[in-house]
């Protein structure tokens, strides 16, 4: 496939010998470490305060969460196919405009629903622009390189989360409230998401006349004795079509599903649970600060074992980490045991953050990717955004957890099972377009 020179780098991009994909790792890695407000590992932290403030159960609060997960799922599968024809850019810089004024109204919030409806619109522009995004994005621009490239996507995601609520939001809730916390949020999102974004996101090398993972392309003689550029493409690609006709895409949205439904909810209501268990409400910034922090430090190395074995087994090992946790958590009385929970767990979800993006990516090519990963999350959408409802729910009236990680613990086993099946169709030569 020949590609002109039609475009040029970004003539902010001060490293010009440097590849251009890692450009827009870097700024991908900002954007993720920004959008972190929409998730549940910082909602947690905000959960107590609200609900002594305002009143609302934990079930009105897991709400909004669960509203905005399934309105995500939901629109996924429509902008991934724009991803994969437009690009990233105009997807993200919405989204981290949309974020950035519910993050102003949730400030200013009275009423329940304005809660649901703030928090849901939200959450939804940061799973569908900004996640989806900025995957589909990285995965375009690397394919031997992926997996460490889209670990430093996890890193920035996971970091946000583990520091966000402890030098941040934990900070100002304690002097001032969690209003202010929110609206100190809504400065953060804009000038690390939008900004950015806008200046520097673009969709795929082969618009610059590159290759992926910065590989030269070929040069070849011309009738005139001049020489072109030409670009070929270096990984097989399905189309939606394709993929959605072989066993591996269901097993691997089964897993996906399952894997969201449970860890989602975790990440919603796992300081809440250990606070019920006696754990001293001071420390929740630091304890949702092992559990991401955990996750983004082993992000890089999940990273180097995806490029070099098979991403089903290394995700199969995360997998049993997030299972273990769920076995220590049902019986997390004290801080030690909750430490370790955190820990495990953190490793689950470092490992897990990545293969969302590697299975598909690596199973089914990047050209289709975001309509292929789009599916994927409307069909797992439902039963994902029905987890944290599940657990508000089970919490408010038992008035325990234990019965939610027991649930959790089997759908893990179920994903477990599901990565063992799914072994990667035969290759197929690349449809057109």
């Amino acid at each position: 496939m020949e590609t002109p020179r039609t475009r040029s780098i970004p003539a902010l991009w001060p490293f010009k010998r440097i590849f251009y994909g890692w450009g827009i790792v870097g700024v991908s890695v900002l954007v993720s470490f920004a959008q972190v407000p929409m998730y549940g590992p910082v909602l947690s932290v905000f959960v107590n305060p609200i609900h002594e403030d305002m009143g609302w159960t934990h079930l009105e609060i897991s709400a909004a969460f669960t509203a905005g997960s399934l309105f995500g799922s939901l629109l996924s599968s429509i902008v991934g196919g724009q991803l994969d024809r437009y690009g990233a850019r105009a997807a993200v810089v919405v989204a981290g405009m949309i974020v950035t004024g519910a993050l102003v109204g949730l400030a200013v919030m009275q009423e329940v629903w304005q809660f649901w409806g703030l928090f849901g619109v939200g959450r939804t522009a940061a799973l569908v622009g900004i996640n989806l995004g900025t995957s589909v994005a990285v995965g375009n621009w690397f394919v031997r390189k992926r997996g460490r490239a889209v670990s430093f996507l996890g890193i920035g995601l996971r970091s946000g989360q583990a520091l966000m609520p402890l030098v941040l939001i934990t900070p100002i809730i304690v002097a001032y409230s969690w209003r202010h916390a929110y609206m100190a949020l809504a400065v953060v999102t804009f000038v690390l998401i939008v900004v950015p974004a806008w200046l520097f996101i673009r969709r795929r090398p082969e618009d610059f006349g590159l290759l992926p993972d910065g590989d030269a392309p070929d040069v070849a003689p011309t009738a005139t004795g001049d020489s072109r550029t030409v670009v070929q493409d270096v990984e097989e690609s399905f189309t939606l079509q394709e993929a959605r006709k072989t066993m591996a895409f269901w097993l691997i949205t089964i897993a996906v599903m399952m894997v969201v439904f449970a860890q989602t909810s975790v990440n919603l209501h796992a300081v809440a649970s250990v606070i019920d268990r006696g754990v001293s409400e001071s420390l929740s910034g630091a304890f949702v600060f092992i559990i991401m922090g955990t996750a983004a430090l082993s992000a890089y190395g999940w990273g180097a074992l995806m490029d070099r074995i098979h991403v089903r087994w290394v995700t199969a090992v995360a997998t049993i980490f997030s299972g273990a946790a769920m076995v220590v958590i049902i019986f997390a009385d004290n801080l030690s045991l909750a430490v370790t929970f955190a820990v495990l767990f953190g490793l689950g979800t470092g490992g897990w953050t990545l293969a969302q993006t590697l299975l598909f990516a690596n199973y089914f090519g990047r050209r289709h990717l975001g309509a292929i990963r789009g599916l994927s999350q409307v069909l797992s959408g439902p039963l994902g955004a029905a987890g944290p409802f599940l657990a508000g729910g089970i919490r408010t009236y038992t008035g325990s957890y234990e019965l939610s990680f027991i649930i959790f613990f089997v759908a893990l086993v179920v994903v477990f099972l599901a990565l063992v099946l799914a072994r990667p169709p035969r290759r197929r030569q690349p449809s057109a377009g």
